[in-house]
């Protein structure tokens, strides 16, 4: 009789009651072990490795215990699942069958104790599809309520939880004003009120010695403590819960707690941060401005700086250049960089949109963060992102590298935090940088740039010039003449001569052109205005220069 060994998987949502000496855990297992006992007679044995995740949601299949059986499973080190419900395992279909996936793979099956079937048989898989089914309805229900819950509460003004604000302690569902932080929150009130902006107010408050709140970590570290950055200065300024008001989504509701600023005042400091932030773009696009300037560097750590020229027509035209190469009042010389200014700001900005539209970057920017919270960063984004005027993307941006073939952005992390509303902390270092390839047809002079993969796609053209080409060698080897060729192409000799040499491009060239993954510079009318050389190394380091 062939052995089955068994895997017994236990979880449990909450940690309430684990730490008891029998808990739900140790119930599941007992139930488990007793039914793989009554089934000794079809050879069924418990393993002893204990698969428990204790206080974790059965929504993801991020769980420690449970990636460890799968990948046991995997291995060939056990041959069926054993839990109390099908809930244990899964609530969510999506992952479930990424679960069948792996059992499938493994020859291996799934069987719960309280539920008669098992995933050896398709009556069994179709029951547990439709129990899935409703386990995963009920999550969805039960998130809603909580939803729903949260946002009555703070309509009444409630708090309900979160991080506390500097300047407050929890008090239950509301909050109690903590007298020395509140001190350090009324000071800098004060000093925007004084300064009118939050770059003076950052220095004003580093000569004062203020400080942010230390805060300890689950695992007993200490973060925080430290001077202000202009983020967190602007989140305090703007942040509803210092006038009374409590925040959910876009609006804002009377709160149950103590205000630390009057509320006329905390509005009209709001007007003043409106107001300033409306100047200061005035102040940006009372002229056309070079967007990125000092912000751009080459691969030498070189920055570029903005150049312009003007045409016959008097249309004056933008360009960033390397500082290397501006010597003389003006007079470019040397090998380094010249690119239209408009056409990278257009490019830089499309970049930039397509990362912030994405909500999985988001996710990935500010981690830990609940599927609200995410929603709500990424509508902020969004309505960034869909703004016609691209200066408020590039506020964004702290520096551009360029190197031949790629370009990195590392967006300002202060400002993100602030965009988004949340301390600089929060944010993820690693996300921050964008790397993208691109396409250079020259340097040194105008360039045209292209962003995104460095490949033409598939050039119809050139893919048909290069049967041609073959097709005539072919022809040439077998003895027709160029003339007897031509005449039968409807073509010329010289014609042919042009494109002759397409038949001796290296067999990776060949192939990379069929792929699409050819240069965007390799062109039948490039080939036709180069002699490609006939050793294929020399081919390939030509090609490698478009």
């Amino acid at each position: 009789m062939k052995k089955l060994r068994c895997a017994i998987y236990t979880r449990k949502s909450s940690e309430d009651g684990l730490e008891q000496e029998f808990n739900s855990l140790d119930a599941q297992r007992e139930a488990c072990a007793a039914y793989i006992t009554s089934q000794k007679h079809e050879g069924w044995v418990l393993l002893s490795e204990h698969y428990d995740d204790g206080g974790l949601s059965g929504g993801s299949l991020d769980r420690p215990a449970l990636q460890k059986l799968l990948q046991d499973i995997a291995d060939g080190r056990v041959d069926q699942i054993i839990v109390y419900k099908i809930d244990r395992l899964t609530r969510s279909l999506a992952d479930f069958a990424r679960i069948v996936d792996t059992l499938d793979a493994a020859e291996a099956s799934f069987v719960s104790v309280t539920q008669s079937f098992n995933t050896a048989t398709s009556m069994g898989r179709l029951t547990l599809n439709m129990l899935l089914s409703f386990a995963q309805f009920e999550r969805e229900v039960t998130a809603e309520r909580i939803r729903d819950k949260i946002a009555a509460s703070k309509r009444r003004g409630l708090w309900m939880g979160g991080q506390v604000p500097l300047g407050y302690a929890a008090d239950g569902r509301t909050l109690k004003i903590n007298d020395s932080e509140a001190k350090t929150v009324r000071a800098l009130y004060d000093l925007y009120e004084q300064h009118g902006t939050v770059r003076e107010v950052k220095a004003a408050a580093d000569q004062r010695g203020l400080r942010s709140r230390v805060r300890s970590t689950a695992d007993g570290a200490q973060k925080g403590g430290g001077a202000f950055d202009r983020g967190h200065i602007y989140q305090i300024l703007t942040n509803p819960v210092y006038a009374g008001r409590i925040r959910h989504k876009e609006k804002v509701f009377d709160g149950q707690h103590d205000a630390i600023v009057d509320l006329d005042r905390w509005d009209r400091i709001q007007r003043l941060l409106q107001d300033g932030a409306a100047k200061a773009r005035a102040r940006k696009t009372a002229k056309q401005r070079s967007l990125l300037c000092g912000k751009l560097f080459d691969e030498t750590g070189d920055r570029l700086t903005p150049s312009h020229s003007k045409t016959k027509a008097g249309v004056r035209l933008r360009y960033y250049v390397s500082h290397r190469l501006i010597k003389n009042s003006g007079e470019i010389k040397g090998d380094g960089w010249r690119l239209p200014a408009q056409d990278l700001e257009a490019k830089v900005a499309h970049l930039m949109r397509q990362r912030l539209s994405d909500m999985t970057f988001v996710g990935r920017l500010v981690p830990n963060r609940s599927a609200e919270d995410i929603k709500h960063h990424h509508s902020i984004l969004q309505k960034l992102c869909a703004h016609k005027d691209i200066s408020y993307m590039f506020d964004l941006v702290a520096r551009i590298d360029l190197s031949p073939g790629e370009l990195t952005v590392t967006m300002d992390r202060v400002q993100l935090a602030s965009v988004i509303k949340v301390g600089v902390d929060k944010i993820d270092e690693s996300v921050r940088i964008i790397t993208a390839p691109f396409q250079l047809k020259k340097r040194g002079v105008e360039t045209k740039l292209v962003l995104g993969d460095a490949s033409g796609g598939a050039d119809e053209t050139l893919i048909r010039n290069i049967a041609k080409a073959h097709l005539w060698f072919e022809q040439i080897k077998s003895g027709r003449t160029l003339s007897e060729i031509a005449k039968f192409e409807g073509t010329t000799n010289g014609r042919i001569y042009q494109l002759i040499d397409l038949a001796f491009l290296a067999p990776d060239i060949i192939r990379d052109v069929l792929d699409g993954q050819q240069p965007l510079g390799l062109t039948s009318d490039w080939c036709v205005r180069h002699t490609l050389p006939t050793n294929w190394q020399d081919q390939r380091a030509l090609i490698a220069t478009l």
